[in-house]
């Protein structure tokens, strides 16, 4: 069964993050390269990435076959996605597992959550 963990920043892990000496960030980095490692080596890992922050994204609004592409209005969140995993794992348990080696489990801003099929929302 696949997972989705999604990895969350705010304002103040953003600024837990900023008040780090460099070496204390290049140690948060080796623990996400160490979980990379592990999820392929236990074939559990689908894909990973990082996000760049929401600003670089674009808000996409398809209206009367027109497609607009716009720089928001962005959802006014406390907490934006940083980053996520896709696993294939045998249990909601294993998932959260690796969940709890993401260095930002610390400030509970994991979530693991199972992905559907879209039959679920059929009659």
């Amino acid at each position: 069964m696949k997972f989705l963990v999604l990895i969350y920043r705010n304002a103040a892990s953003q600024a837990v993050w900023e008040s780090l000496a460099d070496d204390e960030k290049r140690q948060g980095l080796k623990a996400y390269e160490a979980l990379d490692r592990d999820l392929a080596e236990s074939g559990e890992l689908v894909t990973s990435a990082s996000l760049a922050p929401p600003e670089t994204g674009k808000r996409v609004l398809v209206s009367d076959g027109q497609v607009v592409a716009g720089d928001g209005p962005f959802a006014e969140v406390k907490e934006q996605l940083a980053g996520f995993y896709v696993l294939d794992c045998g249990s909601l348990e294993r998932a959260v597992e690796w969940a709890a080696r993401i260095p930002e489990a610390g400030l509970g801003l994991v979530e693991v959550r199972p992905t559907q099929d879209l039959s679920v929302f059929l009659p």
